[in-house]
């Protein structure tokens, strides 16, 4: 079986342990025994032996690394497929969903680094952030966080990062394109759980990432730059100001180390080219309100034809018996990019299963429900082992959730 499927990666674990989890069920199903087969056939008489002392797995990889604290829309190829995976890293258009707070910085851009500032942020109204949406639409230079997969002599710079290393050369703006972008209505809302981050040490040697960043640049230090259009566009619009509000100085930093404290919210909504690095935007987009921001929560709601309410699968879902999501796999992988609805289909399979298999009694769980529950438990297990705190953190950095295009490269060479 080769092709391509999308499916919806949970919080909390990073893509590849995740594309792992994925890989032993397809190993263990009927449906890849044929082809696990071929590929054994494929190998002449000495390499059959040293196929003999290796574990057969599908060949499977992903078109755009999610990170552990991402969620939504991966997608996968399996077999021949994965050739057209740098498809969906170079040119793919790709929706997120993100939630940011405001009045901090962090030296990742997100919740999973430390506090780098505090800033004020009482002083942002919606009107203000409705005006500052605009400056972001089009092609803009968008300076990546140094917390990413982007290689600078050979070494990713999320090593550089960690180490407290000097970076040989400063981080080169790159080009992107918002095409849209726009807020919910809950943005500025401080009704939520997000829980403001305070300062922490790094655990293996004491020393704040803080004071490692020292020596490199942060996202809270590149000069702050607006879409081409909107630049020209304010050259002849005098109701328009290219240039961010002023920052006002601090009033009471105390209230931030309240465990009760609630920051207001960003809840934006992005559609953009690949090698948009989310977490700069917020970074940026907090600035621009004279204030800083970082993101707690990332949904990629789409990537191209994939859609993650609509035609995407769930690990949960190839936790079924293997009746039910074969025949699906099979016909989104047979079927032009994206025109299956899964949900429907898995829906009706499932009703499906359940005529031949009835339950016993009508209280009892079906054999559906119960596998599910099993596999489900056994996954979750699998996950806390996988991943510790510690390791969410800093594999989080080497598999960046924007930059896809350096990832699909480094996998094609």
């Amino acid at each position: 079986m080769d092709g391509v499927f999308g499916i919806n990666k949970p919080p909390g674990i990073t893509s590849a342990n995740f594309l792992n989890r994925i890989n032993e069920i397809f190993t263990k199903a009927d449906v890849f025994q044929e082809s696990l087969e071929a590929m054994k056939q494929s190998f002449n008489d000495r390499k059959r032996q040293k196929w003999g002392r290796r574990s057969q797995k599908v060949k499977m990889g992903h078109g755009g690394t999610l990170d552990p604290l991402a969620h939504g829309v991966l997608v996968v190829g399996i077999g021949k497929g994965t050739k057209s995976l740098q498809n969906y890293t170079t040119n793919a258009e790709k929706v997120y969903e993100t939630i940011a707070l405001l009045g901090g910085s962090t030296t990742t851009g997100d919740s999973e680094g430390e506090l780098l500032k505090r800033s004020e942020c009482d002083h942002v109204t919606k009107e203000m952030v409705d005006k500052t949406l605009p400056k972001f639409i089009g092609n803009i230079l968008q300076t990546p966080p140094i917390f990413s997969a982007l290689k600078m002599n050979g070494k990713p710079l999320y090593e550089y990062a960690r180490k407290g290393l000097p970076l040989p050369r400063e981080i080169k703006a790159r080009p992107i394109e918002v095409y849209n972008l726009t807020s919910f209505e809950d943005t500025l809302s401080t009704s939520h759980n997000w829980k403001f981050l305070k300062s922490a040490t790094d655990e293996t040697d004491g020393v704040s990432l803080v004071e490692k960043l020292s020596k490199n640049p942060t996202l809270d230090d590149h000069a702050l730059t607006y879409s081409q259009q909107y630049v020209e566009k304010a050259k002849t619009d005098s109701s328009l100001d290219a240039n961010p509000y002023p920052e006002p100085e601090l009033k009471d930093a105390s209230k931030y180390e309240d465990d009760n404290f609630r920051a207001p919210i960003l809840h934006l909504d992005i559609t953009c080219s690949s090698g948009t690095y989310v977490r700069s935007l917020v970074s940026d987009f907090g600035r621009s309100l004279g204030s800083s921001a970082y993101m707690v929560d990332l949904k990629r709601k789409k990537q191209a034809e994939w859609i993650s309410d609509e035609n995407c699968f769930s690990i949960e879902d190839f936790q079924l018996p293997e009746e039910i999501w074969a025949p699906v796999l099979k016909k989104v992988i047979a079927s032009p990019g994206g025109t299956v609805n899964v949900k429907t289909e898995l829906l009706l399979n499932k009703l499906e299963y359940e005529k031949k298999h009835p339950k016993l009694d009508d209280d009892d769980e079906s054999s559906v429900e119960k596998k599910r529950k099993i596999d489900q438990s056994q996954d979750n297990k699998d996950i806390t082992e996988l991943e510790t705190p510690t390791e969410k953190v800093h594999d989080k950095k080497s598999e960046d959730t924007e930059a896809d295009i350096e990832v699909a490269h480094s996998k094609a060479s």
